[in-house]
């Protein structure tokens, strides 16, 4: 009896030792597997379709990453020589202005109908460099509260109708599609009506006179963390702030006697004024990566407005 025990419990000993063998084999083979998926080479691995589409959207995201920095350092230096960038833009016109003086003094004029000539280019010079002042002056005054803001609570609707009313035609003459998404007609923020407008007229402005094609796009969404409202003008990157480096030792900004002179600001300051108008008003003034992930955006850069919104 003892010995009939003795071989049922061996040969249950046998079968045990058998079945833990298969386990071994059958999890040992698992692993294998799993070790040779992950050591494959990424290369021989076919990427999904969606796999695809998400590094497509990185580098879009790291493309648009990159201007944004590279507009926020040349914003940087703008502002850093705010006091430099103001005499280069003055420096210019008065050069225009002493060239056609030193003619008329040195008696270089031909005839009495040249020299009225050079007076009167030189009128029309100093009336283009007082406005010039006049705008800086006037920014300035806003900032330092000389000259108060009225603001008021305004629909962004009834704004952003009236500015694409005054700006639309200069679009089109130039062939370029203009489209503005209007917000919710409640949407109400609190902004200078005239100076609000006259930022985003000289953004429009300032782009389409940069670009040589492309579409222009205006809209806007609320703060989903604070009360802001965000205004988007969607441009052509080329219509973005690009200005020459201040260099005011160099000759190369003495303007030739005989040269016709555009006595305005270049793109960096007129940025640069707006963003100081804005800013007076509770808002800012920036470039934003672009938010959209299609072939289009990579060619496109984003102008931010945000203002405060109006809650009742």
């Amino acid at each position: 009896m003892i010995t009939v025990k003795k071989l049922i419990f061996a040969e249950c000993m046998n079968w045990s030792n058998w079945v833990d063998l298969g386990a071994g084999l059958l999890l040992g083979l698992g692993i294998a597997g799993l070790l040779a998926r992950i050591n494959r080479p990424s290369s021989s691995s076919p990427v999904l379709p969606a796999e695809k589409q998400d590094v497509v959207k990185l580098q879009q995201q790291i493309k648009q990453t990159q201007l944004a920095y590279e507009m926020a350092r040349e914003m940087s230096q703008f502002k850093a020589g705010y006091l430099a960038r103001t005499t280069h833009v003055l420096r210019s016109p008065i050069n225009g202005l002493i060239g056609l003086q030193q003619l008329i003094l040195a008696n270089l004029c031909e005839d009495p109908e040249e020299e009225r000539e050079f007076i009167k280019q030189a009128h029309d010079r100093t009336l283009k460099l007082l406005k010039l002042i006049d705008e800086i002056l006037t920014v300035a005054r806003l900032e330092h509260g000389t000259n108060k803001l009225d603001l008021q609570p305004r629909s962004l609707t009834e704004l952003l109708q009236e500015v694409y009313d005054l700006t639309y035609m200069l679009a089109e003459n130039r062939n370029f599609p203009f489209k503005v998404l209007l917000p919710e007609s409640d949407l109400k923020v609190v902004v200078d009506s005239r100076w609000f407008k006259q930022v985003l007229i000289n953004l429009i402005e300032s782009a389409i006179a940069q670009i040589e094609e492309g579409n222009i796009y205006i809209s806007s969404q609320t703060s989903s963390t604070d009360n802001f409202v965000y205004v988007w003008l969607d441009v052509p990157k080329q219509g973005i702030l690009h200005s020459e480096p201040i260099d005011l030792i160099s000759s190369k900004n003495q303007v030739a006697e005989t040269e016709e002179e555009n006595i305005t600001f270049d793109p960096g300051m007129k940025f640069l004024l707006n963003q100081t108008i804005l800013g007076v008003m509770g808002g800012n003034l920036e470039i934003v990566p672009f938010s959209l992930t299609t072939q289009q955006a990579e060619d496109m850069a984003r102008l931010q407005i945000t203002i405060p919104q109006f809650i009742s």
